[in-house]
């Protein structure tokens, strides 16, 4: 029996200069670290992508859209207040994270966006607290709202990060954090994939910003997943069977659509279409992927559960050479930054 993992098993050394700040200056214009079925390592570029895939592929990817879910305000004592949505529960109804001298209590009134309007808290659910808004959420947040850059980013967003930090075919809102491979992506490489027979399906999972929280524990068997709610239409299974029969590989683009997959493997036998709920999937090294054979992803923040999962999908030892080297070669890291394409070894 193996001993359980570490967290200090997923740690490595990133210079700061090496998180990128800002996207390259065309969607496909990063550089593209590729780890091979036989675990080695190529210095490629995103526009090198087609050249890698194969007919009768097929590229799953996340179409959530990003909300403009941070707000700043005041409270009824003038202390200041920000509010980071995690969760729309209704149309005038979210959960979100509230950063404040002090927690609010349910009944108190928080006034948003230069007092252009106020939300009640009517509740708490852990770290999160249930507010009340006067009209639709998300028409709220269209007109007063800023897009949620990751805390590794040291801008306010601006104009470009509204349209950058944001797929292409996003179309599902409810997201509070991009699916960053998918940001890679134009509509001309996906025309161009189409006309070599690489298929594309898209399911839906909303990121929460539980994704930057830190794993707390060192025992990785005692860590809890943030849960987040995933849609996969029933017709995206039937097409991964199909990819299968025809010997295609079914290639996640970005972790976030590996978690949809694998959440509804083996729950094949209902008859609900589609397929929903919330996942606490955690996936790491041991786990069978059932749905995925190949992933396009960038490069995630030391000790973090993501780590864990490319981890589970390539090797520990791959991947800790994949990001030593990442370093070396100076690739730019986390949400803005370079990407890889990491093939499941062969057995």
């Amino acid at each position: 029996m193996n001993p359980p993992l570490q967290l200090s098993q997923f740690d490595y050394h990133l210079p700061p200069e090496l998180i990128a700040q800002t996207p390259a200056a065309t969607r496909r214009g990063s550089r593209l670290l590729h780890l091979d079925t036989g675990s080695r390592l190529h210095d490629r570029f995103f526009t090198d992508l087609p050249s890698l895939l194969r007919p009768d592929d097929l590229l799953v990817l996340n179409n959530t859209q990003v909300i403009k879910a941070r707000l700043r305000g005041r409270k009824d004592s003038g202390g200041k207040v920000e509010i980071l949505i995690e969760r729309i529960t209704g149309a005038s109804t979210a959960l979100a994270h509230v950063k404040a001298s002090k927690s609010p209590k349910a009944g108190s009134v928080l006034h948003l966006a230069d007092d252009a309007f106020a939300v009640t808290v009517t509740g708490r659910h852990e770290e999160l607290f249930e507010l009340e808004f006067p009209e639709r959420v998300l028409d709220l947040l269209d007109s007063y709202g800023a897009t949620p850059l990751p805390p590794y980013i040291t801008h306010d967003a601006q104009e470009q990060d509204e349209e950058r930090y944001q797929t292409v075919y996003a179309q599902s809102p409810g997201a509070v954090a991009a699916p960053t491979a998918g940001l890679h992506f134009d509509e001309a490489m996906l025309d161009s994939l189409k006309a070599m027979d690489v298929n594309h399906a898209f399911v839906t999972l909303h990121v929460g910003a539980g994704t930057f929280q830190p794993v707390r524990v060192e025992d990785l068997s005692q860590h809890q997943m943030h849960a987040e709610r995933y849609v996969v239409p029933r017709s995206v299974l039937q097409e991964i069977e199909t990819t299968r029969r025809k010997g295609g590989r079914v290639i996640a683009v970005g972790t976030t659509s590996v978690r949809a997959l694998e959440s509804v493997a083996g729950n094949t036998d209902t008859l609900t279409d589609p397929l929903e709920g919330d996942t606490r999937l955690f996936i790491k090294p041991g786990y069978t992927f059932q749905n995925v054979d190949a992933l396009i992803t960038n490069f995630h923040l030391p000790k973090s559960t993501l780590l864990m999962l490319v981890s589970a999908l390539a090797g520990m030892e791959p991947i800790q050479r994949a990001y030593a080297h990442a370093v070396q070669s100076r690739y730019r890291f986390f949400s803005y930054g370079d990407a890889m394409f990491i093939e499941s070894p062969k057995p």
